[in-house]
Order: C-alpha cells, then structure tokens, then sequence
C-alpha cells in the first residue's frame, strides 16, 4: 500500500552520489588552489622582461582652435632625425603627424614621438611650422619631454618648454631641448640648452 514518505524517511542510493559528486568539485577546487601561486610568477617574470614602449616621451601642443600644421622632429643619439618624412629610426618613432585640422575628427593638436628603449647620449627635440594656413602669427607651443624607466615606475617629467616657445613663419624650425641623459637613463645635469640644430635638410634656425 502507498504511503506518503515519513520525515525520517532517505533515499538510501542517493546518498553515495551525492558524495561522490562533492568530493569530486572539492578536488577539483583544491588542485586549483594548489596551481595557481605557481602560475602567477611565472607570468609576472614575463611581464617584468617586456621592455615597454614609450621610455623617452616627446610631446608637442599647440591651440585647438588653431588650423596650422606643425610638426615635431626628434633626434636619438646616434640615429636619423624623425619627423613627418621619416617616421621612425632606430629608436624614435613618430606615433602621430597632426595636420590641423584636415582629417582630424578629435580637434586636439598635438603630436608625440617616444623610443623603444634607452642610449645614453645627447637626445634633440625640434618643432617646425610647416603651414599656418590662415592663422594669426605667432604660434606658440608647448613641448614636454618624460621618461618612463620600467613597467614598474611611473612615467617622470622632466623637461617642459616655456611660454616663449614661438613660431613666426611659414618653414621656422626651432630647437626646443638639446639633452644628455647618462647611462641609468637620468638627465644629465647642466646638458639641457636651446643651442640651434637644424633636423629638416630644408629647415631654418635663426
């Protein structure tokens, strides 16, 4: 005869299952637990031996509501003078040629350049006026130059142009930072001038 089941009533089957069936995931989890502190370092060393973009920084800023193309140069010790025509060297390269405001939907003006790596010696940051179009003169602009040493550390600035740094003419170029870092990558006390040298085979230093 059928009865309804009593609460002290057990699938007696069901309960070996059961177990089974938790011991298994608690296994499971445990082996988990147990791998993961090994495979942790072994990605972090991997992430320490990638060497990152961008170790010297070079910025160039001028208005927003200016319609001008200018252009950065920038020059590693050793290397070939990056700009618009040569986008790359043996360390520099050139990530973004701003053109004013032709092809740009952002509005911003700007251009920057970094280096794969670091070489001890004398580093030369340049800008050009390649066209004003139809803006007043002069142009003033901003350059900023930051290191960054490691994945670790933080990106450091270390040099902005000031106020003065101005372009009069269609096809002016003026060197903003002529600097030495030493071979730990730091700056070189006293090495930062203004001293002219010319990047562009077509360009004028006053």
């Amino acid at each position: 005869m059928n009865r309804f089941p009593l609460p002290g009533d057990q699938d007696i089957n069901g309960i070996p299952w059961r177990d089974t069936i938790t011991l298994a995931l608690a296994g499971i989890v445990a082996i988990l637990l147990f791998v993961l502190p090994f495979v942790n370092p072994k990605a972090k060393k991997a992430e320490d031996d990638i060497v990152p973009p961008g170790n010297v920084i070079v910025e160039l800023f001028w208005a927003d509501n200016i319609d001008a193309d200018i252009d950065l140069w920038t020059q590693a010790p050793g290397d070939v003078p990056v700009g618009y025509s040569n986008k790359g060297g043996k360390l520099f390269n050139l990530l973004r040629d701003d053109l004013g405001t032709f092809a740009d939907v952002s509005g911003r003006n700007y251009e920057i350049a970094t280096t794969r790596g670091f070489v001890p010696g004398e580093y030369t940051v340049n800008v050009h006026l390649y066209n004003r179009k139809t803006s007043p003169l002069p142009i003033a602009v901003k350059v900023v130059v930051s290191i960054k040493k490691s994945l670790k550390e933080k990106t450091e600035q270390i040099l902005v142009s000031g106020p003065d740094l101005k372009l009069s003419f269609d096809g002016q170029e003026l060197t903003a930072f002529r600097f030495t870092l030493d071979p730990d990558s730091n700056l070189v006390r006293g090495s930062v001038t203004d001293l002219p040298k010319p990047l562009r085979s077509s360009g004028s230093l006053p």
